[in-house]
């Protein structure tokens, strides 16, 4: 490939005119400067060089290609606050030793036992709606999600704590986002601003619940197959010892992020949809009634509920959980052979390139058919990377 110097820069019109556009209207300008200026281009955003990518095969260099170039973004380093040095945070030797504990946690047979979890307590929650009743979905969804993540990976029940948990969360949330569209946005938590004041509120409330959930299981000592037992005795495979309590909180506050903020807005988003596609809505329905026959779903459901995937997948392709990732360059590298040098940050737009025309015919359809297998097959593997990929992808299911 022919080595370059420089992308497109696009040159701004006015100090901070980058960072006053972003806090207005993020997914715009993003948009904008993307369709304008190609599949690479850069502008200078603070102290950085942000890189914007929009094709799969520079999508694909930067995460599968050369992972080791790169580091998560500086805007992220602040949920460290809150998350700590949990998988979604932490680098290198201790990011792989982590995935190595946690791998054994995705087997199919433990897989199967959180799938009769989650049925279990969808069950419950949609026994108690009424027809007729309005309800808040959202609110109803994150607390399906945060019951099913408490029992299933921590072995407890949260529904009790559900609210304090929720509001912990989203105070944190909600000031992370904001920090994010300033500039230097490490700096806003280092000093006593009301703000910041509340995000340690929230992490002293969350500490409390994970803290506690910890020593219950330390007490018991025996792993009780969930994801907190094998993170407090498990060992990673390679002779390492395992984890102490600080690093088992970073990680079970990660979960909890995960596992409960982000999968409650994506079953949030596809009931949005389905309302909005009654003949998508019609064809779920169908096939549930044709595989199901009346009984709750297992496991071994999955491989024939094709439509009900495509219908999810088509979902986090048009407003997907994490609509941008981003990472820093650790040394200079290149992408699509154009320099980069170290210090850039380099964000791949999900919400973007999900709408890419190239890729997608009438992309703000709502179509499930998009993900037959002949239609993946004929995309660029990352023209669609909900969960990001290569070795930060989601853990595998293990037989």
């Amino acid at each position: 490939m022919t080595t370059l110097t420089d992308p497109p820069v696009i040159k701004a019109r006015y100090p901070f005119e980058f960072f006053f556009e972003f806090a207005r209207d993020p997914i715009g300008l993003l948009t904008r400067t993307t369709e304008k200026n190609g599949d690479i281009c850069y502008f200078k955003f603070g102290p950085w060089r942000a890189y914007l990518l929009n094709h799969p095969d520079l999508i694909q260099e930067v995460l599968s290609g050369q992972p080791q170039n790169f580091h998560k973004e500086p805007a992220l380093q602040i949920t460290k606050s809150i998350l700590g040095e949990g998988l979604l945070n932490s680098e290198e030797e201790l990011h792989k030793r982590q995935r190595r504990l946690i791998q054994p946690a995705f087997h199919r047979q433990r897989v199967a036992t959180y799938g009769e979890i989650m049925v279990e307590k969808a069950l419950g929650i949609s026994r108690d709606w009424k027809d007729g009743q309005t309800l808040d979905m959202n609110e109803q969804m994150m607390h399906t999600a945060l019951a099913i993540v408490g029992k299933a990976l921590f072995g407890v029940n949260l529904e009790d704590e559900a609210a304090d948990i929720d509001q912990a969360l989203g105070t944190a949330m909600r000031v992370f986002k904001d920090w994010m569209y300033r500039p230097f946005p490490s700096l806003w938590q280092k000093f006593p601003f009301p703000k910041t004041l509340r995000v340690r509120w929230a992490r002293r409330k969350l500490d409390k619940t994970v803290f506690k959930m910890i020593a219950e299981h330390r007490q018991r000592g025996t792993d009780n197959g969930d994801l907190l037992s094998m993170m407090l005795f498990g060992e990673d495979g390679e002779g390492g010892a395992p984890m102490g309590d600080a690093q088992v909180r970073d990680e079970a506050m990660t979960i909890l992020l995960a596992g409960h903020e982000t999968v409650g807005n994506a079953l949030t988003w596809t009931w949005y949809l389905l309302s909005q596609n009654p003949e998508a809505e019609k064809k779920l329905h169908e096939e549930l009634d044709r595989v199901l026959r009346g009984r709750p779903p297992h496991l071994n459901d999955i491989a024939n509920l094709r439509y009900t995937e495509m219908v999810f997948a088509e979902s986090m392709r048009l407003l997907p959980p994490a609509w941008a990732l981003g990472y820093i360059t650790i040394r200079d590298t290149k992408i699509g052979g154009y320099d980069v040098p170290k210090g850039s940050v380099v964000n791949m737009i999900q919400y973007v390139m999900h709408r890419d025309r190239r890729y997608w015919e009438d992309p703000e359809k709502f179509i499930p058919e998009r993900f037959t297998a002949e239609a993946k097959a004929a995309r660029p593997r990352f023209a669609y990377f909900p969960f990001g990929g290569g070795p930060r992808a989601r853990p595998r299911v293990t037989s």
